[in-house]
């Protein structure tokens, strides 16, 4: 896999959202408010994925693309109580057994936040799903999003 990871170190220092020095292919950025927006890329199996994340108060925004820069289908997700159940919702196009449905939910199993998920990954390819999903995770975690057992979620 070949990754194309730009954080604001590189591009010379963070960047305050807030005031529009943030470019959407820039990397990461941190502003005031505390948002914090990421930008990659992966190739898996000879096709590239595009991923944005961005970072809000107890929630994650997602974006997931493959082959262009559409939106897709787009999902809510969210923990339920008394059962620490999930609960799903298209928000745009889609039904709850679309791919991105499914990210959903389990990201918000594995993070313990609010997710809305926005994908556009082709139909019957349940490996470059799985895969898109590992590296989404994979980048929550480095980027310290993960559910802690003793505390429920935490951000490191």
């Amino acid at each position: 896999m070949n990754r194309v990871d730009l954080d604001s170190d590189e591009l010379g220092g963070p960047h305050d959202v807030n005031h529009g020095a943030w470019d959407a292919f820039s990397g990461a950025s941190v502003g005031e408010s505390g948002v914090q927006i990421t930008c990659f890329s992966e190739v898996v199996d000879e096709t590239t994925l595009h991923f944005q994340i961005i970072l809000l108060h107890r929630q994650i925004y997602a974006w997931i693309g493959c082959s262009s820069a559409k939106l897709g289908h787009v999902y809510a997700a969210a923990p339920t109580r008394p059962n620490n159940l999930v609960s799903v919702t298209a928000i745009l196009g889609g039904s709850s057994d679309n791919i991105g449905s499914s990210i959903a939910r389990r990201l918000v199993l594995k993070t313990g936040l609010n997710i809305i998920l926005a994908c556009n990954i082709p139909k019957n390819s349940p490996m470059l799903e799985a895969n898109a999903e590992k590296i989404l995770m994979q980048k929550l975690i480095a980027l310290g999003y993960n559910r802690s057992k003793a505390e429920g979620c935490s951000k490191s």
